[in-house]
């Protein structure tokens, strides 16, 4: 998954953003995200609000076709912040290209204790140790079944995790139950299995383990007379061995697409005094080690499945770099905390 860190105010100007940011990040994080979270959701709910965001941050159509989608751009938000569908309307008006929603689990959980969110903030990086919140499958199921202004153009993806307490033998039938509740409601699935938050969760990367689980979730599509992408999401910790492993179960199970990468549990060369927090590190320290990781996944998969590359997309000269490196598309989600809700449009420009 993706942290829960920050907000998006509604600015476009970079440097109006640079002079609220200080007073922004006064608030913790995780309080903070959530109250703008429901300032989204509202100004996704009426049409007047909609529509300003829709105009402030318009970009210019960058078509691309991936995984049998068509996208209006190749920019996406990334899982992790909003986990269950709260706000999907109105963060489409911010004109990404997808939205990623979850981490979603089969049953509702609390997810870790808090404090589990840290800005670092010399570090441009973000800690967290969410856990995978939520409400549960049921309900975001019923939430994102409700949409009513949901505009055509945008495409949803839904990323999906086993619950805490479910032991790892017994995982795919977690996910099983998550792709068939949203089989009909999402354009695409994500299984995440590279979160560093759920004890254990890493395991099912495992060539075992991970076989397993993508046949039982294979089977499930099977008897869907629908066709839903399904990809797999990495964790960019893998060593070759770990990823040769994972990337041929990828493949044999015949899964869609990959998602590198999550976020990290090294901290090297970090300055913050929050360094030493548990949890996934994410922004511009998880960059290099991004673009690493993609350039083994593009190289390994020679374009037999398209790649999305998420992680450290700081700048438009990273979304730029990643594209140009082999990847489909691009997810953000960090460097809006940083960069500001603008910088889906200076990435789309840029290209």
């Amino acid at each position: 998954m993706r942290n829960a860190s920050g907000i998006l105010p509604f600015i476009t100007n970079r440097k109006v953003y640079e002079f609220f940011r200080p007073l922004l990040f006064k608030l913790e994080p995780e309080t903070a995200h959530g109250l703008t979270l429901n300032l989204v959701r509202l100004a996704g709910i009426f049409p007047p609000s909609r529509w300003i965001l829709q105009a402030m941050y318009a970009t210019p159509d960058k078509p691309v076709e991936v995984f049998g989608l068509k996208f209006k751009n190749p920019v996406g938000l990334a899982a992790g912040y909003d986990k269950d569908g709260l706000a999907v309307c109105g963060l489409s008006a911010l004109d990404f290209g997808h939205i990623e929603v979850g981490t979603v689990t089969p049953r509702p959980q609390p997810g870790n204790p808090k404090p589990r969110v840290f800005r670092l903030v010399e570090d441009q990086a973000v800690i967290n140790r969410m856990g995978f919140p939520g409400v549960g499958a049921s309900n975001v199921e019923r939430r994102l079944s409700s949409i009513v202004h949901r505009p055509r153009s945008m495409v949803l993806g839904l990323n999906l995790g086993k619950n805490k307490d479910t032991p790892l033998e017994s995982a795919a039938d977690d996910y099983v139950t998550l792709v068939r509740t949203f089989f009909p409601l999402a354009d695409y699935l994500a299984i995440n299995i590279s979160s560093p938050n759920t004890v254990g969760l890493r395991r099912l990367q495992g060539r075992e383990m991970l076989e397993n689980l993508l046949s039982q979730i294979n089977l499930e599509r099977g008897t869907w007379n629908l066709r839903r992408p399904i990809l797999v999401k990495l964790a960019p910790d893998l060593n070759d061995e770990e990823l040769d492993d994972a990337l041929a179960t990828i493949i044999d199970t015949g899964m869609d697409g990959v998602i590198a990468t999550n976020t990290t549990l090294t901290r090297d060369g970090l300055r913050s005094k929050h360094q030493a927090e548990t949890g996934g590190l994410s922004g511009r320290p998880l960059t290099a080690r991004s673009e690493a990781m993609l350039e083994k996944v593009v190289k390994r998969l020679n374009g037999r499945i398209p790649v999305v590359s998420v992680g450290g997309i700081m700048t438009p000269g990273d979304a730029k770099r990643r594209l140009e490196m082999g990847a489909a598309l691009v997810q953000v989600y960090t460097g809006l905390v940083y960069a500001g809700p603008g910088l889906v449009k200076q990435i789309v420009k840029s290209l």
